[in-house]
């Protein structure tokens, strides 16, 4: 008998093979098969991912649907496949990587938990969170009934009961942080509930998870639950005494903006496998462990910053995907047939979703909130992920949860969770909603009254360009005449589904969009916040530094809503591309021609393009040291007019000098430069379409510049226009800002029209930043308001590409 048992057992398999050379078969030594399989996920769940993409649906549900799909329920049903690429001897192999990848994820997870923002929790988040956790698991007790009655016989009656609650009563906060940052309701009221409701619900699942492992155990005596769960709850106190201190003391010692020792790393990776093994040795979970260390790590300072970045990209890209294949590998949609297992199917979704949705809408309007925000937060709670499937997945490997049970709670979770974003979509309407906001008066900083004012949206994307986007708007802050300068400086941040991202969530403002908690910033918390607040007080400028989190393809839509909140007259946009050394270009990113492309198209107001070429050097120059040379360069039309209204509000300031050239036709080429009718843009801004015409405007500047030694005007007559511009350059190369128009007017600046990479800069900007160009100044690219929403000449085919991708988004 053990002769005849022995053989019965595969062989164990070898690390690595000695190639097909030497007649070894790659795929049966365990190293050359782990590759492959984890190659087929990433690629599969990535196609996945790439396709549900216009659905906005999170990642989660690709990796899901890729996990299912690999297994029995579609290509494993092929026995050929599943002997070939997951045979039963390389599982231990696939699901030790797995649950690796699952307790560092669960460390992460952990660092997302804000226990400070737990602790401010109010009424309404902790009542939603409540009513959210009890009705779903007395519901899911009571569905476990009729599980057990029918297809879930002869299990652990106690355990069945827990995990059936468990399972209905989650909320997976990760998942639905990013839902609502796609949704952009992050910091709306609904959002902020939403997230505090979420947080609170995911500890309380943690906790019920953990009693739920501890009563599934193999020992049938109820004394051995107890001693696991009174060793869990000794482990989490003692932790909670011994972990906060150390790395306390660890953070003091990193300080922002340089490297974290790779001590520190490598130490916080060793404690968090050695609680990991504790809890595991307990009887829990490994996870556990992980996950308590992850939420007891303070969150202050640099150090959980680093650690998510060391830690995140290989867990959540290569190792976190492989735990969704395991599960998949266990999942048998087939299992359901028939009425009843179908019929038990309906019955699980509609109790998950009708407890957690009436649960929620039950206490929101309670407190009161409206009936259409109290539906979209039933729905919002609803949301499941990866949490949910930790949970089935202990409950398949306890015995608790069998075949069909298992595949019936996967489907529920599954669905549960992809209907989030297009009920809520369509319920509450968001983007439609913001875009019906009020009508303001002053879209461009051309205008009647030049003492109102001035209201400016910088935009930036690191820490690098903060010194001279600072001196641009130093000096666009003119005397303090009339109401002044009031700027609000964005910072873009891209959220992905890494961990990092959500770190941010977690400092959101209430303030209709993903904004910093100024409250929580320390001198090494945000050097971006400190840097303008500085500015502010240096220069009595009122500035209100804020942060939009959102993904690279959607982030123009939190720009224009912003400018069109905060009543912006300009929006100035950093060039994708940032000065070298040796003075070249070099592309940042190519996501921000793009999003500087879309916001150029659909802004609510004027639209400004810096390329920063070191304004006032690599550090902020306070107002008393400014001195710059701007140049405005004027051929005509209202990008131009725009550009010469802002360079004038410079104008004011007594460090700087203005010199306007203006290019006009000479006398003997009038109408021999370019045989092409010039048609200006008629459909301007209701604002400034009655303003002054081009040679009213240049008639004023001659007057201000006989009486006022800051303005200087020089007037070239143009007789071969490709040779005289650049000419008219050369004289004032050495000049620090040029201010021109994105699609400057008349017959000259048709004739120097040439085709650039960079249509967003206009003909003269993409003059200005050629190779060729002698000046190494910085350049503002000025688009004037036109009351359309359309920026012209862009390219036909890249606005209509860009239209449609936003029309899809929207």
């Amino acid at each position: 008998m053990a002769t005849n048992s022995t053989k019965a057992c595969p062989a164990p398999m070898k690390a690595t093979s000695n190639g097909v050379f030497q007649g070894d078969n790659p795929i049966d030594f365990a190293l050359p098969l782990a590759i492959l399989q984890i190659v087929i996920v990433i690629v599969l769940t990535r196609v996945l991912a790439y396709l549900l993409r216009p659905l906005r649906q999170p990642r989660v549900i690709a990796e899901v649907i890729g996990g299912i799909m690999l297994g029995p329920s579609l290509l494993g049903r092929s026995k050929a496949f599943l002997d070939a690429v997951f045979p039963k001897k390389s599982l231990t192999v696939l699901e030790t990587l797995a649950n690796l990848g699952l307790l560092f994820f669960l460390f992460l997870a952990g660092l997302e938990i804000d226990t400070k923002a737990l602790r401010r929790t109010g009424k309404k988040a902790l009542g939603i969170a409540l009513a959210g956790i009890t009705l779903p698991f007395a519901l899911g007790i009571g569905s476990s009934f009729v599980l057990k009655a029918t297809i879930s016989k002869g299990v652990n009656s106690t355990a069945f009961l827990v995990f059936m609650g468990v399972a209905l009563s989650i909320t997976a906060f990760p998942v639905l942080a990013r839902i609502l940052a796609e949704l952009k309701l992050l910091t709306t009221e609904i959002g902020r509930l939403a997230m505090s409701a979420a947080a609170v619900n995911d500890v309380a699942a943690w906790i019920l998870l953990a009693l739920a492992i501890a009563l599934s155990g193999s020992n049938t005596s109820p004394l051995v639950s107890l001693w696991v769960f009174l060793s869990g709850c000794a482990f989490v106190i003692g932790a909670s005494f011994i972990i906060p201190p150390i790395f306390r003391w660890i953070s003091r010692r990193c300080h922002e903006g340089e490297p974290i020792e790779e001590t520190y790393i490598c130490a916080t990776l060793a404690v968090v496998l050695v609680c990991g093994f504790i809890t595991d040795a307990i009887g829990i979970h490994s996870m556990f462990g992980a996950f308590v260390v992850g939420v007891l790590i303070p969150k202050e300072g640099p150090f959980a910053g680093a650690l998510v970045e060391k830690v995140e990209d290989l867990v959540s890209g290569l190792f976190l995907p492989l735990y969704f294949v395991a599960s998949g590998l266990k999942t048998n949609v087939a299992t359901i047939q028939g009425a009843q297992s179908w019929g038990l199917l309906v019955l699980v979704t509609a109790t998950a979703c009708f407890g957690k949705i009436l649960g929620t809408l039950g206490v929101s309007l309670a407190f009161k909130i409206p009936m259409r925000e109290a539906i979209t937060l039933g729905f919002l709670m609803n949301t499941k992920g990866l949490v949910e499937l930790i949970v089935l997945n202990i409950g398949k490997d306890r015995k608790v949860l069998n075949d069909q049970t298992f595949a019936i709670m996967v489907l529920m979770a599954l669905f549960t969770t992809f209907i989030t974003t297009p009920v809520v979509m369509a319920v509450y309407k968001p983007a439609r909603r913001a875009k019906k906001e009020g009508e303001y008066k002053h879209r461009a900083v051309e205008r009647e009254n030049t003492n109102t004012q001035l209201r400016i949206l910088t935009c930036f994307h690191g820490a690098g360009s903060i010194p001279s986007m600072i001196n641009l708007l130093e000096a666009s802050r003119g005397i303090e005449k009339g109401e002044g300068l009031c700027v609000y400086a964005l910072h873009l941040r891209e959220l992905s589904e890494r961990s990092s991202a959500i770190l941010m969530v977690h400092k959101v403002r209430k303030n209709g969009m993903p904004f910093w908690n100024r409250r929580g910033v320390n001198a090494d918390a945000d050097q971006v916040v400190v840097a303008f607040q500085a500015f502010q007080q240096l220069s009595r400028v009122n500035v209100r530094p804020m942060t939009a989190i959102s993904s690279m393809s959607d982030i123009h839509e939190d720009i224009c809503t912003t400018a069109v909140r905060k009543k912006a007259a300009i929006v100035i946009l950093p060039f994708h591309k940032h000065q070298q050394l040796d003075g070249s270009l070099e592309t940042t990113r190519g996501d921000y021609r793009w999003v500087n492309r879309r916001v150029l198209l659909q802004a609510p107001c004027s639209v400004g393009i810096f390329v920063d070429r070191g304004l006032g050097g690599s550090s902020q120059v306070s107002a008393q040291d400014v001195s710059y040379s701007v140049v405005v360069l004027f051929f005509g039309g209202p990008d131009d007019r725009e550009a010469l209204a802002y360079g004038l509000r410079m104008a004011e300031h007594p460090g700087i000098v203005l010199t306007v050239f203006r290019f006009v036709v000479s006398p003997e080429r009038v109408g021999e430069i370019v045989n092409v009718e010039v048609s200006n843009n008629n459909n301007e801004n209701q604002s400034v379409k009655n303003l002054k015409s081009d040679e009213e405007i240049m008639s004023e500047i001659r007057k201000i510049s006989s009486v006022d030694e800051s303005v200087k005007f020089v007037e070239k007559q143009i007789e071969n226009a490709a040779v005289d511009v650049r000419s008219a350059i050369e004289e004032v190369r050495r000049s620090n800002l040029f201010l021109v128009g994105r699609m400057p007017g008349g017959e000259i600046a048709l004739a120097i029209r040439e085709n650039s990479e960079c249509p967003e800069l206009g003909p003269v900007g993409s003059l200005l930043i050629s190779p060729e160009s002698s000046t190494k100044a910085s350049v503002l690219v000025i688009q004037q308001y036109n009351g359309t929403g359309i920026a012209p000449d862009l390219g036909a085919a890249e606005t209509e590409v860009l239209t449609s991708t936003d029309k899809d988004s929207d």
